[in-house]
């Protein structure tokens, strides 16, 4: 899951395109501990689970990290800034990116380029765009569905809750790819 924005106070306010919040929640509280629950309800403490950034923006919050299950590991994002021993002891690594080759799968925090995507990969699971798709494109003009090789893993789109490799390749498997 990417984009936590764990102790972020006005990320309960934000709205999409109509005007409706994109996290129905009261406040930053029952979002935090909302998404821990729910975390923790789905993932054991032998789980692999990979972060796709922006867990939290402020750092009197950093605590929480040691809340969440499983063996975790941090994709940074452009939110992520404090020093690498802040992260250290809540994660047994922090990258820029995870590839699954055998699926063809990059997990980032931000989109990849559509042309990697071409070249390299099936398809990207990633954070960063909230309840946002990444647009498809054909000639050069943006289309009203999203790009079927895009994943949007923020909680926003996941029900707020994780989602397993099981799970991201059932919707590959429904987007047609195998």
């Amino acid at each position: 899951m990417g984009d936590m924005h764990l102790g972020h106070g006005n990320i309960i306010t934000f709205v999409d395109n109509k005007g409706e919040r994109i996290r129905p929640f009261e406040s930053i509280e029952e979002h935090d501990e909302t998404l821990i629950r729910n975390f923790n309800e789905m993932v054991k403490p032998e789980d692999s689970v990979y972060f796709l950034g922006d867990l939290v923006m402020n750092r009197k919050y950093l605590g929480k990290l040691a809340r969440f299950m499983g063996h975790k590991k941090l994709i940074k994002g452009n939110h992520d800034i404090f020093k690498l021993e802040d992260y250290a002891p809540h994660f047994e690594d922090i990258m820029s990116y995870r590839i699954y080759p055998q699926h063809g799968i990059i997990f980032s925090h931000i989109p990849v380029h559509p042309c990697q995507l071409e070249r390299r990969f099936k398809v990207n699971g990633h954070g960063h765009t909230h309840g946002h798709d990444v647009p498809a494109y054909k000639d050069g003009k943006g289309c009203a569905w999203g790009d079927k090789r895009y994943l949007n893993l923020c909680p926003e789109k996941t029900g707020f809750k994780p989602v397993s490799l099981d799970e991201v390749l059932e919707m590959m498997r429904k987007r047609g790819f195998q």
